[in-house]
């Protein structure tokens, strides 16, 4: 056989054997499902984890803007008129939040931690001065009391001569710090007087700077991926809160908003667990989106989340009682705001009904502005960017035993919406790439192999090899006396 020949044969072998083996790889996905096995293992809520210190004081910024509908026709309002309200802000605040008193219980299984939020205002990024600038909307605290005492005749007339005597309206005009972080209320002073449990002191932000909202317990991912970051208790109500009406509406479901487990899944729920609302929300899969680079899933809160009854029968549960549910778009909140008539929704009740955004003058909702979304990196379940927008309303209607309210027709009244927003910063993105970039050459390496092997399958074709075959000297072979038959060998040539 000539050396050619060899040549070709072992550079067969080998492409066969690379594409062989490279093929096989790929089709069995070995080295992917090593790395997002290891993956699995490395993002994981226990101590020296890839992810520990980010989940305990998350780096990126986090910013909270604030936006007052300031009501320019109180006393056309109250004789029957539609109310007109103006969006005034955004009031930033720089959020800091970090986990508090951190512990690992049942073996690395759990962690238990505190979520502490503080505010620093930013002029910078604020349309005005919040000690300065007024605010006219709906008294809250007096509509909570007259909520609370309209089925009795000598309490709301009680209360009604109390609101008359201190110059409490159904309306107030404050100062933006004093409805955020709070101020005494007279009417609530007098309440307190005889009810210790009531607070004097009301605002929408009220011992909500620098404090926690209770103790969390979290999954931390050890036993299963999935159930990374998920939350096992709050507040030590374990699956099960009591605020609503069904065990569906009262299941603690998914994480707090803060972590999502690895190998995200466009056709998954996304649940998250909001202690505002008092209850779990879902996301769905809206579109592929990219971050300073990074690609991620979006994920948004779709129209049924907040659908009533009639629209998604699931919701009946979040009806306080059958005649006070409410429309699509809306969650009355009052159980776990000691019986206040608040109602949540979206921005300009953005996904509501089209009458909420007819009743009042100044409604504009726009899924740009008023759209809650995350984006997640589906590798990593790390949270690039993302919103979080919730609009503030009371339910205003007649109340007997008032007299100033006989002329008002049932209204979803808004308050304030909020805007919590996060970005990653680029430190944060540059350590995603990285991680990207290995899983990535990893996950592909069969394929590597799978190109070399065509490679060098080309090799002979474009690489020469001289012909090294030989011919006899004479025809006539020569006989070695001593060693036998004798051939002299010289390069074939011309004669």
């Amino acid at each position: 056989m000539t050396r050619r020949s060899c040549t070709i044969y072992a550079v067969g072998i080998i492409c066969a054997s690379l594409l062989f083996v490279g093929i096989g790889l790929v089709v069995a996905q070995v080295f992917r499902t090593l790395m997002h096995n290891r993956l699995k293992k490395e993002i994981v809520l226990v101590e020296g984890s890839r992810v520990f210190e980010s989940w305990k004081t998350p780096p990126p910024p986090v910013y909270m803007e604030y936006f007052f509908f300031n009501v320019t026709n109180v006393d056309a309002f109250l004789e029957g008129a539609k109310p007109e309200v103006k969006q005034v802000g955004p009031y930033t605040y720089r959020e800091y939040r970090y986990k508090d008193n951190v512990s690992m219980v049942e073996n690395n299984r759990m962690v238990s931690a505190y979520n502490t939020k503080s505010f620093v205002f930013l002029r910078e990024k604020s349309v005005g001065d919040p000690a300065v600038d007024n605010i006219t909307t709906v008294n809250i605290p007096a509509w909570a009391v007259m909520n609370k005492v309209k089925g009795s005749f000598w309490k709301a007339s009680m209360v009604a001569i109390w609101m008359n005597s201190y110059g409490s309206g159904l309306f107030t005009t404050r100062t933006v710090d004093e409805l955020l972080w709070g101020y005494e209320d007279p009417l609530l002073a007098r309440v307190a007087s005889t009810s210790p449990e009531v607070e004097k002191v009301f605002g929408l932000m009220y011992k909500k700077n620098g404090t926690n909202n209770g103790e969390f317990v979290y999954h931390t991912g050890v036993e299963n991926y999935m159930d990374y970051g998920r939350v096992e208790t709050w507040q030590g109500q374990r699956y099960q809160l009591t605020f609503w009406a069904s065990n569906q509406s009262n299941s603690i479901n998914g994480s707090d908003g803060s972590a999502f487990h690895p190998l995200l899944n466009k056709n998954e729920r996304i649940y998250v667990f909001t202690p505002d609302l008092c209850r779990s929300i879902h996301m769905e899969f809206e579109k592929d989106v990219e971050v300073k680079g990074i690609p991620a899933y979006r994920f948004t809160p779709p129209r049924s989340v907040f659908a009533s009854k009639e629209e998604n029968p699931a919701n009946k549960g979040f009806c306080v009682t059958p005649q006070e549910c409410l429309g699509t778009g809306l969650l009355k909140v009052s159980p776990c705001r000691k019986g206040a008539p608040v109602v949540a929704s979206f921005p300009h009740f953005y996904l509501g009904d089209a009458k909420y955004v007819a009743a009042i003058k100044g409604m504009s909702p726009q899924r740009q502005h008023h759209q809650t979304f995350l984006d997640l990196n589906p590798t990593t379940g790390v949270i690039v960017r993302a919103n979080k927008r919730a609009q503030i309303n009371i339910l205003l209607s007649k109340l007997s035993g008032f007299p100033k309210t006989r002329s008002l027709n049932e209204t979803i009244f808004p308050v304030m919406f909020l805007n919590e927003s996060v970005v990653i910063d680029d430190a944060s993105a540059a350590r995603v790439h990285k991680l990207l970039l290995i899983v990535t050459l990893v996950s592909n390496f069969p394929l590597i192999i799978v190109g070399l092997g065509a490679i060098l399958l080309q090799f002979p074709c474009f690489v020469p090899i001289k012909d090294t075959s030989y011919s006899p000297v004479s025809d006539k072979e020569k006989e070695d006396p001593q060693s036998g038959t004798y051939i002299g060998l010289s390069p074939k040539g011309d004669p």
